[in-house]
């Protein structure tokens, strides 16, 4: 005989407003370069609020062992800021970080690691990640939301390769990302 499942009845009423006092402890962690941030990065930052009371928003300082970064650590934390100004800044922390992830979670009592997925390609090497970050530290979780079907293709690496060949990127960055975008490439141009 297969396993009759029961009907699970919640405790609390979403449509109540009724949160369990377990989510209004949740701290998350939605760690990356930002070079610049995107709009799949806020579309990321906003679902996100709605799985964590409180989101840290690591911008990576020490990019030299994986990443040619174009923007300074500086410049990506106050694009980052300016980006999401339109949120509620009592739940958001935009920091910087260096080292292990789940070490600076831990630091910070998060419980949940964020990660955005795009495409199939992202897959696997999140995955790999999020493993050795639960053989690192069992008591932090590793989520994963899919991208946005408007922003799934959108990467930062693409955005800068667009405005370097002088390509509109209005569509993938806010305004004030793409003004730091031409300020940049036109400084190098000339």
């Amino acid at each position: 005989m297969f396993f009759k499942p029961k009907k699970v009845v919640p405790k609390f009423s979403v449509e109540a407003g009724e949160v369990p006092d377990l989510l209004h402890t949740k701290i998350g962690i939605y760690p990356g370069t930002f070079d610049p941030i995107t709009k799949g990065h806020v579309d990321l930052i906003e679902r996100s609020l709605m799985l964590v009371h409180d989101l840290i928003i690591a911008v990576i300082e020490d990019t030299s062992s994986n990443k040619n970064v174009l923007f300074s650590h500086d410049e990506r934390v106050e694009m980052v800021k300016k980006d999401i100004a339109h949120l509620d800044q009592e739940r958001i922390k935009v920091v910087s970080f260096q080292g292990l992830l789940v070490n600076f979670a831990r630091k910070n009592g998060a419980t949940r690691i964020i990660r955005g997925l795009r495409a199939v390609s992202d897959f696997e090497y999140e995955m790999q990640m999020s493993f050795m970050n639960k053989r690192l530290a069992p008591d932090i979780v590793t989520v994963f939301l899919p991208a946005a079907e408007e922003t799934q293709f959108i990467s930062s690496r693409m955005v800068k390769e667009i405005a370097r060949l002088g390509g509109d990127v209005s569509g993938f960055v806010s305004g004030s990302v793409r003004r730091e975008l031409s300020i940049k490439y036109n400084s190098i141009v000339n």
